[in-house]
């Protein structure tokens, strides 16, 4: 599930994190012009000029009929955050309140609907 920036570069899409006006983009395999950083993960730096997008990418669903942004999957199962802004609502669905008004559950993906990714 993706949840973050992600630029297109070269006709290929890299996880990316915006750095000032630059952008930092990620792979797992060496490659020219990357740093590795950690065993496993590259990075390079790109200037405007040299990436063709940049966006924000999330993940959607809905679950017992209501939305949710999908913030990862472990297993057979996806960690949600529900969308529909009525604590109630949120109760009800027996969720968990995670911070002030934010409320997440763990949902069998079998129970999982309309999964999608959204670029915003």
């Amino acid at each position: 599930m993706r949840d973050g920036y992600v630029v297109t570069w070269q006709g290929r899409e890299f996880d990316a994190v915006p750095d000032g006006d630059n952008v930092r983009i990620y792979t797992t395999q060496p490659a020219d012009g990357f740093e590795e950083v950690k065993p496993g993960r590259y990075v390079r730096v790109l200037t405007p000029e040299e990436y063709d997008e940049l966006v924000y990418v999330r993940t959607t669903c809905s679950w017992r009929g209501a939305p949710f942004l999908v913030l990862g999957e472990s297993d057979n199962w996806f960690r949600v955050e529900y969308t529909g802004g009525r604590a109630p609502v949120a109760r009800q669905l027996g969720l968990e309140e995670f911070d002030f008004g934010v409320y997440q559950a763990w949902a069998p993906a079998h129970e999982i609907r309309d999964l999608h990714e959204q670029r915003i």
